[in-house]
């Protein structure tokens, strides 16, 4: 509360000290004649009067009291100054700058999958923006009760929703439960929308939502690597093949070692094998394309002499024009 008297000059501001501090109310000094108003940029300046709102002042800068406030309060402006006389006037400066806060599950969120009858636990973090939308609602609400209030203040009544939200929405029109960040914009937009409803009640706004990471438990991920793995290799067989192989080589004895270095040429030449089908040779089995550039290495062009085998099949000549197996022509 402050009393206009005809005394000493004095300042009205608020140096903020604390950037989580949402509102700062002027202290018990008397608002003297001749002071002056000092709003800072992201403050507005509200005079209230009985814990109604008089006055609210946005622009920063310096006023004064006398000229440039007074004349534009509705109860305060016929207020004439005396010795003997007073009136009280409580004056609030309002944080209106956007505020960041990080985020994070405390515990893990437990979402239902068919694949995993006891559900999948994930954790997730983020950050969020939030500033004052309405400062009348806030009052009213928050700042007309509280002598101080802070953005850890609304960071306790977000974390106490997002578990709820996070399951919500990630459950919503069939999200990948194990690909949740290619989601993370819709479902990020739908979490700011449920947030931006229940803090409108105490008169702010949600400006941004933002998933960050997604965490899942160890063995999933182990399960998310494996099959990158698979896909990676190409099909099943060849992955359990690699399987074995790690397996086997992941001894400490020189046999194992041993045995896993041959698993892995065996496997390379698997894989060549099914690479040569595939390029050029399909429905050809894949040992007759193995060996069908070695049996090669000896035709010569058509036109010159009988080559030993047919190059288009592979089969041995027997010194005829045509190979006996195809009928292509040798020569």
């Amino acid at each position: 509360m402050g009393i206009f008297r005809d005394q000493f000059l004095s300042v009205i501001e608020w140096n903020e000290t604390d950037e989580k501090q949402m509102f700062h109310k002027f202290g018990q000094d008397e608002i003297k004649k001749g002071s002056k108003l000092i709003i800072r940029p992201g403050q507005n300046a509200i005079f209230l009067n009985s814990g109604a709102v008089d006055g609210v002042f946005k622009a920063e800068g310096n006023y004064d009291i006398d000229t440039d406030i007074i004349p534009v309060l509705s109860t305060l402006k016929g207020f004439k100054y005396a010795l003997d006389s007073g009136m009280r006037a409580e004056v609030m400066f309002i944080n209106v700058k956007e505020f960041n806060e990080k985020w994070g599950t405390k515990q893990p969120v437990v979402l239902q999958t068919p694949m995993l009858p006891g559900g999948m636990p994930i954790r997730a973090n983020g950050s969020y923006q939030f500033k004052i939308d309405n400062h009348e609602v806030f009052i009213n609400r928050i700042a007309g009760i509280k002598e101080k209030f802070t953005t850890d203040d609304i960071k306790e009544r977000v974390t106490s929703l997002l578990d709820q939200l996070l399951m919500s929405h990630i459950a919503a029109e069939g999200k990948d439960l194990f690909n949740i960040q290619a989601s993370a914009a819709a479902i990020s937009a739908g979490i700011q929308a449920d947030l931006d409803a229940e803090l409108k009640q105490i008169g702010l706004t949600v400006t941004g939502f933002q998933i960050n990471s997604v965490s899942y438990p160890k063995e999933v991920q182990d399960m998310q690597n494996k099959a990158a793995g698979q896909a990676m290799v190409g099909d099943v067989a060849r992955y359990t093949q690699i399987s074995a192989a790690d397996a086997m080589s992941a001894g400490d004895t020189g046999t194992g070692q041993m045995a896993g270095a041959m698993m892995g040429v065996q496997m390379g030449a698997v894989m060549a094998q099914q690479m040569a089908q595939q390029m050029g040779g399909v429905g050809q089995p894949a040992g007759a394309q193995m060996a069908q550039p070695a049996q090669n290495a000896g035709a010569q062009p058509s036109g010159g002499a009988i080559p030993n085998f047919c190059p288009n099949c592979g089969t041995k000549t027997t010194g005829t024009n045509f190979c006996p197996n195809c009928g292509y022509k040798l020569v």
